[in-house]
């Protein structure tokens, strides 16, 4: 089925990450099949799977390859080099699981935990650095250097070195606003950059994810230096980016609910089985992932009366999937052989972000009217770009 509506076909994707995602998951829901043919800002022609059972059990269904040599149009995405693209998200099957086994070795639940007083720490040290004006951008000044602390920690990487991966890896999300060049450049400095880390720690392990990462091994396998360097990558860039956006997005919902901000500051504490839930319903209501990573069909793909070719690129429309009303769960973190290892990081840092900021900053309010805040037009990420607030200043932790 093809929509030939050029203002949904072309429009759709910018406008779920922008702002009115209900309506517009509601229409593609109602869509037969809940399928729809869309084409991108780029020209390219993609199917895009909306309705929760649909999506659910594609993206748990093996003909549905990550490994862009499954594409008939020659995709590419970032086109990076083999050094950062053996990953877990462009691998399947055997490969797949081999590498997952690998880095799951290494990313146990014992790394964690142990993060409890370090993101506790952090969110601390981070509010009493805000500006003394009670005036402050709090993606830039709290909910993008959180995450972004976190990661680093856990895979052993020096703050100011996770800093300067962070703004180069944001060149790669807006690829188009850079010439080849520019892209080419930047990704080699962050293989150079990972690439002296990893040398680092093969000269002086410690009790990191990286040491663990390369020390890793099963059986006489264990992993190549372009598997280290792409899953290195990966968990730096997946670790912090997702969590952001998700903190950002649930700080904004709740200054403009204060019934359930004051319901966040009336816990005790940010492990309570109630925060847990609160950060669930921001998983549903404001899941980063707008779309899961994309996805071609090794054979023809039936989803209703719909046919799906081999080859063709397909979304699988985590947003839409949510928030159908016959959803049973969510999909935020994925389903199946690709569900997302930092789920229980991600859950950890939102619950333990959002309690401290709002109990520290009790007056903390938003600077502009709700409706004027910026949201990326993207297909990937329902993201803020931005998150004006006004408080009074903290009294700095002794």
């Amino acid at each position: 089925m093809t929509i030939k509506d050029a203002d949904i076909a072309r429009a759709v994707i910018p406008v779920l990450a922008a702002g009115s995602r209900a309506d517009v998951a509601e229409r593609l829901r109602r869509e037969p099949d809940g399928v729809h043919r869309a084409t991108l800002p780029d020209g390219a022609n993609v199917w895009i799977v909306s309705r929760h059972q649909d999506v659910k059990r594609l993206l748990a269904d093996p003909s549905l390859a990550l490994n862009k040599r499954h594409s008939r149009t020659g995709y590419q995405g970032f086109g990076l080099p083999p050094a950062l693209d053996a990953n877990l998200l462009n691998l399947d099957g055997a490969d797949h699981g081999r590498l997952r086994r690998l880095v799951t070795a290494a990313f146990t639940s014992r790394r964690v935990d142990a993060l409890r007083e370090r993101i506790q720490a952090t969110s601390d040290t981070l509010i009493d650095a805000l500006p003394t004006d009670g005036q402050a951008d709090l993606v830039a000044a709290y909910a993008a250097p959180l995450p972004v602390a976190v990661i680093c920690d856990l895979l052993g990487v020096p703050g100011d070195q996770g800093a300067v991966l962070r703004d180069r890896t944001q060149v790669l999300l807006a690829s188009g606003r850079f010439g080849p060049g520019d892209l080419a450049a930047t990704v080699g400095r962050i293989i150079t950059l990972l690439s002296s880390l990893i040398a680092a720690k093969r000269d002086e392990p410690a009790d990191d994810l990286l040491s663990a990462m390369i020390a890793a091994r099963d059986g006489r396998d264990r992993l190549s230096e372009d598997e280290l360097l792409s899953l290195a990558f990966l968990i730096l860039f997946a670790g912090y980016e997702n969590s952001v956006h998700l903190i950002s997005a649930a700080v904004a919902h709740l200054l403009t609910h204060p019934e359930q901000a004051a319901e966040v500051r009336a816990e005790p504490s940010p492990h309570t089985e109630q925060m847990g839930r609160t950060v669930e319903r921001f998983l549903v209501r404001d899941q980063p992932v707008t779309t899961a990573i994309r996805r071609f069909p090794t054979q023809d793909v039936q989803v209703g009366e719909t046919v799906i070719p081999a080859g063709d690129v397909v979304l699988l429309a985590i947003g839409a999937a949510n928030q159908d009303p016959h959803a049973d769960g969510h999909v935020s973190f994925g389903h199946g052989p690709h569900y997302c290892l930092g789920a229980p990081l991600a859950r950890l840092e939102s619950r333990i972000a959002l309690w401290t900021l709002l109990r520290r900053l009790p007056d903390l309010g938003l600077a502009v009217p709700s409706a004027h805040l910026q949201w990326k037009s993207d297909h990937r990420q329902h993201a803020l770009t931005g998150l004006p607030v006004v408080y009074t200043p903290p009294t700095p932790l002794v």
